[in-house]
């Protein structure tokens, strides 16, 4: 598998536990019993595909998940200010550059 498949797998991989994680947020928070019911179930159906997306590239799943963890941060950042309002703090900018660093060492360090 090549390295851009990989990162696409791993991208979209962040992109589907982030939306998951945000539906079933959408859903304990909603308006009516239907509204929670459909988001909290969309949510698990997303987070099911997340694990089976995350899981298929073969590397070994500790650096596997290194890596990742460095994606998931940057999408949750996103989605976090994006659909929620919700601007990081000094505290989560120094965390996320010492995530961010960590995962460009997991990746180029051979």
């Amino acid at each position: 598998m090549s390295v851009l498949t990989v990162a696409v797998l791993l991208i979209m991989a962040a992109c589907l536990e982030v939306g998951g994680d945000a539906l079933v947020r959408h859903g304990l928070h909603g308006s009516t019993d239907l509204t929670r019911a459909i988001s909290i179930f969309a949510g698990g159906l997303v987070l099911l595909v997340y694990g089976v997306v995350v899981n298929l590239p073969p590397w070994d799943f500790g650096r596997l998940m290194g890596v990742y963890v460095t994606l998931f941060f940057i999408v949750a950042q996103a989605v976090a200010f994006f659909a929620f309002g919700e601007v990081p703090g000094v505290g989560i900018c120094a965390g996320g550059a010492l995530i961010i660093s960590g995962g460009i060492v997991m990746t180029v360090w051979r």
